[in-house]
């Protein structure tokens, strides 16, 4: 199978795993069905990134970072379990499995599952989200909406939409569930990488607060801010928060 399929069964079949662990520690504490989640998933990607393509590198959120992939043409960048908190409350499905490519340079190949609504989007098949004719929305954390969200809900006149894990307010925007994600509380590679190269496919507008491109496989991964949203708020957005 191509990059594509391959980051799009990989994401599903660890959001499936991830599923079967919810099941199994059903009455086990939140902090066991956290550990273990990410535990079993990052080890199924790893496992499957090894026979699928042997040759690659891989920087996991889960794992420990080694330093091969700075000189490698190809490093895969995961999140096993994007949104652990989520994941641990039984009733909860705004959690992800993030599935990225980087290739010489660029993000190639990506997707974003979202296992408990059997959702999983990916390049390059993704759709551009439907038109949307009411007030922006803008994607936040359903606990403590940050006060540069609230900066651009007031230069656009829009709304804040509260929602969980990074993974799945970028998906929202892809999905025409929301039309804006801003985020500067800081983010690593493996949070926004994958939903990254799916945005991008969907035609949507990708960068760092001040406009600037969004860099991966760098030797810090720190990857602090990110902005995602349609391309016609894209000049406001920034202005609001430049």
């Amino acid at each position: 199978m191509n990059d594509h399929q391959l980051a799009a069964q990989l994401a599903a079949e660890a959001g499936r795993l991830l599923l079967g662990v919810r099941e199994e520690l059903a009455d086990a504490p939140q902090a066991e069905r956290k550990a273990v989640g990410d535990k079993r998933s990052h080890d199924y990607l790893m496992t499957a990134l090894g026979a699928e393509r042997p040759d690659d590198a891989v920087l996991s959120e889960e794992g420990a970072d080694d330093p091969v992939r700075l000189q490698a043409e190809r490093v895969w960048i995961v999140d096993p379990l994007d949104g652990t908190r989520e994941f641990s409350e039984p009733d909860r499905d705004d959690w992800a499995v993030h599935v990225a490519l980087w290739q010489a340079g660029e993000l190639t190949a990506g997707a974003i599952a979202l296992p408990a609504r059997g959702i999983t989007l990916a390049t390059p098949t993704v759709s551009a989200p439907p038109e949307h004719s009411g007030p922006p929305r803008i994607a936040v954390s359903r606990s403590r909406p940050p006060a540069l969200a609230e900066t651009v809900r007031d230069r656009l006149d829009g709304v804040l939409v509260p929602m969980g894990s990074a993974g799945v307010k970028v998906a929202a925007v892809i999905q025409g569930i929301a039309d804006v994600y801003v985020h500067a509380g800081g983010q690593y590679e493996w949070d926004s990488a994958a939903p990254v190269a799916v945005a991008r496919a969907a035609g949507l507008h990708t960068s760092r607060i001040d406009g600037s491109p969004l860099a991966y496989n760098r030797p810090d991964p720190l990857l602090p801010d990110l902005v995602v949203c349609r391309p016609e708020y894209a000049r406001t957005v920034l202005a609001a928060i430049g």
